[in-house]
């Protein structure tokens, strides 16, 4: 470990006391335009090399026991990750009598960290089996089965009951598996199957045969499960936050499992400081509720201020009673929301949870100055350069899957000790406890949806026209983004949905656009990153691996971004992925002297842009080297830091807010 990385990994464990790494070697740059296979071409999966030193810490006994869902916490649940059976057969066979080992959960198939490191192809399928008895004292209560995400199409098997199914790879769902439990102990089967590169599906840089920027496959399992008793009748399904800074009030919309229409049913919303109640606010079942904030404290990278938040399902007294239901004011209106406001809580809450929320708002303003006429992004209402890196997510031995809390954080921790304060977490979803620490340590996130293609249906540069794609799998695109939407709202930290990534996919970019920026109003949507830039949206985005990044275009109606940028490599023997492979940058250099000049000859075009053409944002390639790729600030083990953070925060201080905002 380098004395650097020391330094990092004391200020995180700190910082986690919380409740809730001459002449150059130009490479010719690897080639972006995606290729999409037309026959299957499968290579194994590889043990891990290199791995960081938190995956080296996995145990079947500590993999990822932390509470998954920081924005709806209940006190009871049990978690399931942990050895699972499993056996891999043909797609069409039979659930299996017998199982050839275990596998580590949440680790997938293909990783080292999963015990198992197999391919799963397109014409098999997977199968888990795990059995699990429950505490006494969830006796009386409905039993909800929770995973994190299965790549891709699963169904749920319980005491050999057909729960039900799933497809999607990145998604969090769940099923209420009640009525097919028994005393004792309980065996639930999974079955997944997965396309991988052989569909349609997004997947983002998933390839059943990797290369270049294409990584290995994800199978299976690779989110944490988990179960939680709720109460029998009727439960907190769906709580909504969303911040409104000019008005100096949180709304606050709480969905049931089912809903009750009668007079009596309410929702109790508090907001806290710490273990302070701020403000209460009490309205009726299926109205949304708004908390004043008096002099909020607002959150921004140098200061990332979270409330708490207490949700409760109760029984309120009939401000009504008596009246018949033509005397009674309707809803939405002002009579409904004063009388509940007034109305008495009786008896203990049906249900409860907890929460949390920020302060902060993400907007499009004029520019500073002389620049007005070039629109900016605004955080809380001040021009903020979001400078960040391209952040792909992976790692050697879980891929997908990070390895901890801890390694999550220290990534987080070692970015904004180097001077960035917002990251693109490029076409992956990840675990929701990386957005939670992102929330808490304060950084904010460009959330890109992860792509999925087909030979023929990526768009070129220059392109006049976009692909056609089928009905079919534009619905589940939809669906999935959807869901990635609805799951990732509460988090202050996402600023910006990410429609397309260059041509991967793109479809429908105009109409696609305006239908996120009408689900989300509250956050910018960046409709295209690079290439075929397409009018829509709130930015307009260039991508520029040159030895000095182009700038882009001035623009009237929209911000001005370099959604990608930089792609330094540099191959340091120890720390590569496969030394006898193509190890690549855009350029490429053999020593930390050559690479830091390379760096700031870059950063110095960014300072530029920012200062004299309100350029609102850069993002450079990238945070980790990735298999093949050796652009990254960290090596792919996070075990040597290619640039001192010291420097790296000298370079970027010009973008930085001279006082904290």
């Amino acid at each position: 470990m380098t004395q650097q990385c020391a330094f990092l990994t004391a200020g995180i464990l700190l910082a986690l006391h919380f409740t809730h790494p001459g002449q150059s070697q130009t490479t010719p740059p690897a080639p972006t335009t995606p290729s999409a296979p037309t026959s299957v071409s499968i290579a194994p999966p590889r043990i891990a090399p290199i791995m960081s030193r938190w995956e080296k810490q996995v145990t079947p006994e500590n993999a990822w026991r932390e509470y998954p869902r920081p924005q709806l916490v209940r006190q009871q649940w049990q978690n399931l990750n942990g050895l699972w059976d499993y056996a891999i057969t043909a797609k069409h066979a039979p659930q299996p009598n017998r199982f050839q080992g275990q596998i580590l959960v949440p680790f997938c198939v293909e990783s080292t960290l999963s015990t198992v490191t197999k391919s799963l192809t397109p014409d098999q399928r997977l199968w888990y089996r795990r059995r699990v008895t429950l505490p006494a004292d969830w006796a009386g209560q409905r039993i909800l089965l929770h995973f994190g995400a299965v790549d891709y199409e699963c169904g749920l098997w319980v005491n050999g009951g057909y729960v039900g199914a799933h497809t999607g790879g990145s998604d969090a769902f769940t099923f209420d598996v009640t009525d097919y439990l028994k005393k004792g102990a309980n065996e639930l089967i999974l079955g997944v199957t997965d396309p991988t590169s052989t569909g349609e599906q997004p997947r983002g840089k998933q390839l059943l045969s990797p290369r270049g920027i294409w990584y290995t496959p994800v199978s299976g399992i690779w989110q944490t499960v988990w179960m939680e008793p709720v109460p029998r009748d009727r439960h907190i399904d769906e709580v909504r936050v969303t911040p409104e800074l000019d008005s100096s009030r949180v709304r606050v919309e709480v969905l049931m499992n089912r809903p009750n229409d009668g007079p009596t049913a309410g929702i109790r919303v508090t907001a806290l400081d710490g273990e302070q109640a701020v403000a209460t606010a009490l309205v009726r079942e299926g109205r949304t509720a708004y908390l004043p904030i008096q002099n909020p404290k607002l959150w921004t990278p140098d200061s990332p201020f979270l409330y708490n938040l207490r949700v409760e399902s109760v029984t309120l007294a009939d401000p009504f009673s008596g009246k018949p239901n033509n005397q009674r004011p309707r809803r939405g209106e002002t009579a409904e929301q004063s009388a509940y406001a007034g109305t008495s809580v009786t008896g203990a809450p049906v249900d409860g949870l907890t929460s949390y929320f920020a302060m902060r708002k993400i907007a499009v303003g004029p520019g500073p100055g002389a620049l007005a006429n070039q629109p900016v992004l605004l955080l809380n209402n001040q021009f903020v350069f979001q400078n960040g890196p391209l952040d792909q997510g992976w790692w050697p031995g879980g891929l997908l899957t990070p390895p901890s809390d801890e390694a999550m954080a220290f990534e987080i921790d070692f970015l904004k000790k180097s001077g960035f304060n917002m990251l693109r977490k490029h076409i992956k979803i990840e675990p929701e406890r990386y957005y939670y620490l992102c929330d808490k340590l304060g950084i904010m996130v460009w959330q890109d949806m992860p792509s999925g293609f087909l030979a023929g249906q990526q768009e070129g540069t220059g392109d006049q026209t976009e692909p056609l794609r089928r009905s079919k799998a534009v619905e589940q695109y939809e669906l999935e983004f959807r869901r990635m939407l609805d799951q990732l709202h509460n988090h202050p930290s996402i600023v910006t949905w990410v429609v397309h990534n260059e041509g991967w996919g793109q479809f429908d970019t105009d109409r696609l656009t305006n239908w996120v920026k009408g689900i989300d109003p509250s956050r910018t949507v960046n409709a295209v990153s690079g290439w075929n830039d397409r009018n829509a949206g709130d930015f307009f985005d260039i991508h520029t691996y040159q030895p000095e990044p182009n700038a882009p275009a001035p623009k009237t109606d929209r911000v001005v971004v370099i959604g990608e940028f930089g792609g330094i490599g540099w191959p340091i023997q120890g720390h590569l992925w496969n030394p006898e492979m193509r190890n690549w940058g855009y350029q490429t250099y053999q020593s930390a002297d050559e690479t830091l000049a390379a760096y700031r000859k870059k950063y110095a075009k960014i300072v530029e842009y920012f200062q004299k053409q309100a350029l609102s944002a850069a993002v450079y390639t990238q945070t980790t080297d990735v298999e093949g790729e050796v652009n990254g600030l960290l090596t792919y083990d996070r075990e040597i830091i290619k640039i001192p953070v010291e420097t790296l925060r000298q370079i970027h201080a010009p973008l930085l807010p001279a006082t904290p905002r």
